[in-house]
């Protein structure tokens, strides 16, 4: 913003914070169907949780296969036995290093700050995650707009 010289500075209220909400997600190519899992951190055992509640929308007859970058959780050595354990319905394909462009969730992240947050002020986190949650309910299920979103074509 421009001031003229002769003026004082503006004073901008605002409220400097370091908060923040983790947020996993997942997007289903096929038919764009969101799951999400909020957490405190991202840390291996809140991964972990994610993963079980994806596994749970499943197909019976399809294994899945989550594109994930490459967290340290996402790799870490307390999820390796349940991973061994459900390889057969699910499989982790890791993307190369400074290539988020190619997960499709990233592509979801950016229409969410888009739609929901940006040019937003946001006085409690709980604001903030009250509209990201309305978000998220309103694409939970199969939806052409993520469909399209993150299609492979």
């Amino acid at each position: 913003m421009w001031v003229p010289p002769e003026d004082h500075d503006p004073v901008i209220l605002h409220a400097p914070t370091r908060k923040s909400i983790a947020v996993f997600g997942a997007v289903c190519a096929e038919n764009g169907r969101l799951v999400t899992h909020h957490s405190k951190i991202f840390a291996a055992d809140t991964f972990l949780e994610f993963l079980q509640r994806v596994v749970r929308h499943k197909k019976r007859a399809q294994k899945m296969v989550l594109v994930l970058d490459n967290a340290r959780y996402h790799h870490a050595k307390a999820i390796q036995p349940w991973l061994k354990e459900h390889r057969k319905m699910l499989a982790l394909d890791f993307l190369p290093p400074y290539s988020p462009e190619l997960n499709p969730i990233e592509r979801v992240w950016k229409m969410i700050r888009r739609l929901r947050i940006h040019n937003r002020y946001f006085a409690e986190l709980n604001e903030l995650m009250q509209t990201v949650s309305e978000q998220f309910a309103f694409w939970r299920k199969p939806n052409e707009t993520l469909r399209r979103l993150c299609a492979i074509i």
